[in-house]
């Protein structure tokens, strides 16, 4: 539980009449759109599309995929020392550059290494555009409001699934790969573009505002107050950091993996259309799930205790999948629906968690590092998944194991979160 809030008094005319904050949303909502639409959920349509293509092996082109998201996090990684080199809108605009570039790289190779080249720009380019990033942009604006703030933001990922997957789909069947990757890049590029030097090179110091737009800046004593600073490899050492680090990174393979399979999971009980719907529906029900957090989730809250309580019920919906046997129609949609509850909840509360439990000087680093780990994790979680299926000898029996690696991955990370709460 938190300490009593301490109120830091700040001139009334240092700000602005209009907070301008929520415009930083709404355009992170926008950055969040294109960063996950073409940097997350473009790359399996990528994958389909150029072995359609090239009719090189799903292994190696699955190895490619690999490889995008690996890319990803080192640059991940060090985002916070390259906005502190070049800036948020610089490096923000660039990210959306190369994200285009690499996307039509995807479109236009001819020879394996051509495609291996591709995914250095994709994979670069993407996560200037995506989780660590959106909080980079948003957190300066908002402290005591910073859980709303981010949800709305995070839920730009989920709308980048639910518009971008059947529209890659369409502009490559009409148009062809490569011009649908010309097309999407040059209107992700001057989209992104306008946003980086209109909305995001606005800081509250520049506009004379304070976080939340309060004239009395409100915060928990704890929220960064009270904690050490650890610089260098003492992060690296510290409990919370480890424990969050681990608990995101086994809740994201647990989605990304079972993701990953459970569109061909549902076809033989739902068929292509219905499994589609059901794909769906499990991005809105993530939606509503991070909605419903940022509703009801008190002030002084104990964040860790509320992921956890999401991952249990995606642990809840994987036991329905299991309990459907891959026939029972309406247990499949609820377990579907349970499961897609927690999605947005996995990225959006660990920064979250972060923004309480480490120094002011600490945060971004750790948010940065968490979602590099991350990254590295989950990139080979459909992989994993894939051998579970490939390793049983009949597809049917394999069903149920899918589900239930996803619910152990789950509570392995609730009992990761669990370990690292305060006493």
């Amino acid at each position: 539980m938190l300490p009593p809030m301490t109120t830091i008094p700040i001139s009334e005319q240092s700000v602005a009449p209009r907070f301008f904050g929520w415009r930083i949303v709404s355009a992170a909502f926008v950055l969040a759109i294109f960063g996950w639409g073409a940097g997350f959920y473009g790359p399996p349509i990528y994958l389909h599309a150029v072995i359609s293509r090239t009719h090189w092996s799903l292994g190696f082109v699955s190895a490619a995929v690999t490889l995008h998201f690996l890319i990803g996090a080192v640059v991940v990684a060090n985002l916070p020392a390259l906005h502190r080199r070049f800036g948020v809108p610089l490096v923000t605009a660039a990210g959306a550059v190369a994200l285009a570039l690499g996307v039509l790289g995807w479109a236009l190779a001819h020879e394996p290494w051509q495609l291996l080249l591709a995914t250095l720009p994709s994979g670069a380019g993407w996560v200037a555009m995506g989780a660590a990033a959106v909080n980079a942009i948003v957190a300066p604006w908002f402290v005591a409001k910073r859980p709303a703030a981010l949800a709305m933001a995070y839920n730009g990922a989920s709308i980048g699934g639910v518009v971008f997957s059947p529209l890659w789909v369409l502009l490559i069947e009409e148009l062809g790969f490569a011009t649908a990757a010309a097309a999407v890049g040059v209107v992700m590029v001057v989209v992104v573009g306008a946003l980086s030097r209109g909305i995001f090179a606005l800081t509250p110091e520049r506009l004379g505002q304070q976080p939340d737009g309060a004239t009395q800046l409100t915060v928990p004593k704890s929220a960064g107050m009270n904690a050490p600073v650890l610089p260098g490899r003492a992060l690296w050492r510290s409990p919370r950091f480890l424990t969050l680090a681990a608990g995101m990174a086994l809740g994201l393979f647990a989605q990304i993996g079972l993701i990953a399979h459970l569109f061909s999971l549902l076809v033989p009980a739902l068929g292509e259309q219905g499994a589609g719907l059901a794909m769906g529906g499990a991005t809105a029900a993530a939606i509503g799930g991070r909605s419903l957090v940022n509703l009801l989730m008190p002030a002084g809250a104990d964040r860790r205790l509320i992921a956890s309580v999401s991952y249990l019920v995606q642990v809840g919906g994987s036991l329905l999948l299991i309990l459907a046997a891959g026939s029972d129609v309406p247990l499949l949609l609820l377990g579907v629906a349970c499961f897609g509850l927690g999605i947005g909840n996995a990225t959006s509360l660990p920064p979250l968690i972060a923004q309480v439990e480490f120094a002011r000087e600490d945060v971004l680093r750790a948010i940065a590092l968490i979602v590099a780990i991350a990254q590295a994790s989950y990139a080979f979680a459909p992989a994993a998944f894939g051998a579970i299926r490939a390793l049983t000898p009949a597809e049917g029996s394999a069903v149920p194991l899918v589900f239930a690696a996803a619910a152990g991955l789950q509570l392995m990370a609730i009992g990761c979160l669990l370990f690292g709460r305060r006493g």
